[in-house]
């Protein structure tokens, strides 16, 4: 059973009455949504010190700096930082030592007149957990869904209030905190897929794992964060570029995976319409893959994505087990051509009828969402043990009543065979190298990146008998020609 939390109104009164908390709200882009919550509930007094909004852009750079988009996180960090100081300057003297000083912004664009705008919002607070205290900070971005700018108004301040509470009396639960944004919502309302935490309240969080609490819980569909762990919010990521992604476990990383992402690369980028300089490429994992033993093991994500990050990579975390909802999700963010490159194991399951019995139109309705918008498949070939050849688009078998479907996106150039791969790396499949780390066998070293197999030893990652870094074997050198700043890539097929 969850935790039974105060409904939105006693939460605002909850904070009002707090002697300790005493600071400014200002809000662009909705009406004062958030503050109207604690002037509604009566001891507002103690509470505010300044309510404010600056909806001329004039009047804005005029407050907080010119910037170029005026509902972007840069906007609200502004906005924090200089309603924060001005508390600090104004009020610290006085009664700096009874009182916790905040700054809660928010920039949004609710709904306007003929529906045309994309609906969505940052809000933050900056705050001392205790008088005296340094600062500390929640950032997060909202999507509206509700389809009437009153609904989305009435939604964006309860997030608020949500907000404020939990900054005030949950902060040393994370995921408590977490949970409770949604608290009198659902997520036909609102989606959070970004949320940040910094400060000396959150010096132990760790806001990867944040990110993924963030899809645990349903609060978004996605979330995004790159090699250095920083939380990223898609939109602003994907906007607008040519996106290529691959699907994997990455338990642990190999060769394999950076030569199917390299070799998808040199076909994307020469595709007509994508800029190479523009491209995004990113390494998805799927919350159905982090679930494979059940529960999600915290210990075994981070591993994972500690090794892609020591290749540069950068991590989408999605619950879009589907393809063509992964697509969509893509397509929702950009109009330029999406690539999605897999091994030939995965293109014949995305060929299997059982995954789309809950579809009306089944396997034909799914592949017309997948290939809605430019979308294109990049196919790495899966070495044949027994045989010795190699499973391509060429020679895939799929089911007789399907071979016409196929064929006619293979022909049409939705689907390409990806031939300048690395032979050298077919034979290396994922799961018999994690078996190989957890038996101790070194010959797992050969089929990973030398920067991976240095960590997964100094680390003792994925059951690897940690060793000192003066006794660790040079590994082999990883493939030549990835880029340092690839964007988490992944749509791998098991290997």
């Amino acid at each position: 059973m969850g935790i039974e939390r105060p409904n939105t109104e006693r939460k605002a009164l909850a904070v009002n009455l707090d002697a300790r908390r005493y600071g400014s709200f200002a809000e662009i882009g909705a009406g004062q949504e958030v503050v109207r919550w604690f002037f509604r509930v009566g001891a507002a007094a103690g509470t505010i010190a300044k309510s404010m909004s600056a909806y001329d852009m004039s009047v804005s750079d005029a407050i907080y700096g010119q910037c170029d988009r005026y509902v972007c996180r840069q906007r609200l960090q502004d906005m924090l930082d200089r309603e924060h100081a001005l508390n600090l300057e104004r009020l610290r003297e006085s009664r700096g030592d009874t009182t916790a000083f905040f700054a809660f912004a928010d920039t949004v664009s609710a709904r306007n007149f003929h529906g045309t705008n994309d609906c969505h919002g940052w809000m933050g607070i900056r705050f001392q957990a205790h008088p005296r205290d340094e600062d500390s900070q929640i950032i997060i971005h909202v999507r509206m869904l509700d389809t009437e700018n009153a609904l989305q108004q009435e939604a964006l301040g309860i997030v608020g209030v949500n907000l404020l509470y939990g900054a005030f009396f949950l902060n040393h639960e994370p995921d408590q905190l977490i949970e409770s944004l949604l608290d009198n919502l659902s997520t036909r309302r609102i989606e959070i897929d970004m949320i940040e935490f910094s400060g000396i309240a959150f010096r132990h969080v760790d806001n990867r794992v944040m990110s993924l609490r963030l899809v645990q819980l349903g609060l978004s569909s996605a979330a995004m964060f790159s090699a250095n762990g920083e939380v990223l919010q898609p939109s602003e990521v994907l906007y607008k570029k040519p996106i290529l992604v691959e699907r994997g476990s990455f338990r642990p990383l190999t060769n394999v995976n950076l030569d199917m992402i390299k070799a998808a690369q040199e076909k994307f980028q020469q595709e007509a319409d994508v800029n190479a300089d523009e491209v995004v490429t990113l390494a998805e994992i799927t919350m159905r893959n982090l679930r494979v033993n059940g529960d999600i093991d915290l210990r075994d994500f981070l591993e994972r994505v500690d090794v892609l990050a020591a290749s540069g990579l950068t991590v989408l975390i999605s619950d879009y087990f589907e393809y063509y909802r992964l697509a969509a999700y893509l397509s929702r963010h950009t109009k330029k051509k999406i690539g999605i490159t897999m091994g030939a194991a995965s293109l014949i399951e995305l060929f299997d009828e059982k995954y789309y019995t809950k579809l009306d139109g089944g396997i034909l309705e799914s592949f017309g969402r997948l290939f809605k918008n430019d979308l294109k498949l990049y196919i790495y070939p899966l070495l044949d043990r027994e045989t010795g050849v190699l499973k391509t688009v060429e020679n895939l078998e799929v089911a007789p009543e399907l071979r016409s479907l196929y064929q006619y996106l293979v022909d049409k150039g939705e689907i390409e065979q990806l031939g300048n791969y690395s032979p050298e790396c077919l034979a290396t499949f994922s799961r018999e190298v994690l078996l190989q780390i957890q038996k101790g066998d070194p010959e797992w070293v050969s089929h990973v990146p030398a920067e991976v197999a240095n960590l997964i030893q100094q680390r003792g990652f994925f059951g690897c008998r940690r060793k000192t870094e003066s006794a660790i074997a040079s590994p082999a050198v990883a493939p030549v020609g990835m880029q340092a700043n690839l964007i988490s890539p992944s749509l791998s097929h098991a290997r």
